[in-house]
């Protein structure tokens, strides 16, 4: 038994020591916080462009996220919670209170307490999304517009940013080494004695430089054997 406890707390230890020694990495660390510093500046174009989206669609009800397209019912599951009532695909948000008296007036009969009524609504909204100033049915088939497009702005700006940040990083890194260069060599034409001196790496010789070098050798045997047997005749 204690050779079985010894053993798993040995296991544990050596887990333990290379998990360390994982998170301790150099890359691991940059990883987190370029996740980080990521998450924060995702965040920040998301408010940027939240921000443009609202002045551009300072006209449209609702703003960029009423900006949605409810699909016909293609079964009775996604014609609404009660159509005879106003409670169909989608209704206006004004008309909430107004729907949701007539809902339970249909339920609990006419003149029925607010209370019922608060409770009705609070049925009505768990079955309803409220996009900008529409609400529309759960189980509707409902193309968000304002969110694709709200979307494709903040790639757009990412891609962009990172685009500027790498074009800018690697004229920095190309001036710096060119300037490294310049200054290495100035360096150099002062003390021409510490220049290093090239060493010529040897040729590679390939299986092409083979075959070459035996033909040259097969001519030159061939041709000493035809010169061979001129002299004798």
């Amino acid at each position: 038994m204690s050779k079985k406890k010894n053993k798993a707390t040995k296991n544990l230890s050596s887990w333990w020591a290379d998990f360390k020694k994982f998170i301790s990495r150099g890359n691991v660390l940059d990883m987190a916080v370029g996740v980080v510093i990521g998450g924060a500046f995702s965040a920040i174009v998301t408010a940027l462009v939240n921000i443009l989206l609202s002045v551009c669609t300072w006209g449209v009800p609702g703003g960029i996220a009423g900006l949605i397209t409810v699909l016909p019912a293609a079964n009775e599951a996604q014609a609404g919670l009660d159509v005879a009532n106003g409670l169909g695909q989608y209704f206006a948000k004004g008309d909430l209170q107004t729907i949701a008296q007539a809902y339970a007036e249909s339920i609990y009969g006419l003149g029925c307490e607010d209370q019922l009524v608060e409770s009705v609504k609070t049925t009505i909204l768990a079955n309803y999304k409220l996009y900008g100033e529409t609400y529309a049915y759960t189980q509707a088939a409902v193309i968000d517009w304002g969110t694709f497009i709200n979307t494709i702005i903040s790639f757009l700006i990412i891609a962009f940013t990172l685009f500027v940040i790498l074009k800018v990083y690697n004229y920095v890194k190309t001036k710096r080494a060119e300037m490294e260069a310049k200054a290495l060599e100035a360096y150099y034409n002062k003390h021409p004695e510490e220049r290093p001196v090239v060493v010529e790496q040897p040729k590679s010789i390939t299986e092409l430089d083979v075959l070459k070098e035996i033909k040259e050798e097969l001519v030159k045997l061939n041709g000493n054997g035809s010169s061979e047997e001129k002299s004798a005749e």
